[in-house]
């Protein structure tokens, strides 16, 4: 990015975190759910399911991860329609900024709200018994790709809030990011599912990226799983931030 991208980004960056600090409750509502999903998993289910580790707070946590992205970047599909309904971008297009640096300052906002709602799911795991040896490269990793995966799926909220006719539209395309986790590794082995879901469920990226965070926190070998992780992130990233940036050209001729 250019510098006059760079720093137009900067200053709408600002905005939209003010935007973010004055409305807290969307923070800790993007938290409340996967919480909630920790609780109800380890605490009523937990004890039914066999996964084969000791704990099934560790086993649960990277899908619950998942889902909190899932969850978080509904509310960047929402604030960017509000935006598109006020006329603000009309009243950006008169000025001599970056016409890239809206979306840019939306995503960074979206990655920065949802690493603080990561940080408190994680803290919340740790209370219920969540415990890791793996060393600072190992979540260093982890915290890349997750990373890569909240850009991922915020530029296709991006697409939504771009092309929605309304507000219920503009966040109720994540519904389905939510739900997948749930026909993946993310709550169990894969193994224990019948044919066709098991099929689905061991081809599709959720249970790729599940599985190599796993691997790190629990400093067990990662395999092909981190490739195959990461290639769904980068191919998901590049496709979505080319269609929403199309989709942005087209509102604003």
């Amino acid at each position: 990015m250019s510098t006059h991208l760079l720093g137009d980004t900067a200053v709408l960056l600002g905005r939209s975190l003010r935007h973010v600090t004055r409305s807290v409750d969307t923070i800790i509502t993007t938290a409340i759910t996967p919480i909630m999903m920790l609780l109800l998993f380890v605490y009523v289910f937990g004890g039914a399911i066999e996964t084969g580790t000791a704990s099934y707070v560790n086993y649960l946590l990277p899908g619950i991860l998942l889902i909190t992205v899932a969850s978080g970047i509904a509310y960047t599909a929402f604030r960017l329609f509000t935006d598109m309904q006020s006329g603000i971008f009309e009243r950006f297009q008169s000025m001599p900024i970056a016409r890239s640096s809206v979306l840019w300052a939306h995503v960074l906002t979206s990655l920065a709200a949802n690493l603080i709602s990561l940080a408190v799911v994680v803290l919340a795991a740790l209370l219920m018994g969540f415990r890791s040896g793996a060393g600072v490269a190992a979540w260093l990793a982890v915290t890349g790709i997750l990373v890569l995966f909240t850009l991922a799926l915020t530029w296709l909220a991006v697409i939504a809030g771009l092309s929605a006719k309304t507000m219920e539209g503009a966040s109720a395309f994540s519904y389905p990011l939510i739900f997948l986790p749930f026909i993946s590794s993310a709550f169990v082995p894969t193994a224990t599912m019948p044919g066709p879901v098991r099929a689905f469920a061991e081809h599709q990226p959720v249970t790729s990226i599940v599985n190599a965070i796993r691997a790190l926190y629990t400093e067990q070998p990662v395999g092909t799983d981190i490739w195959t992780a990461l290639a769904w992130c980068a191919g998901t990233l590049v496709v979505a931030y080319l269609l929403a940036m199309n989709a942005y050209r087209r509102r604003t001729a």
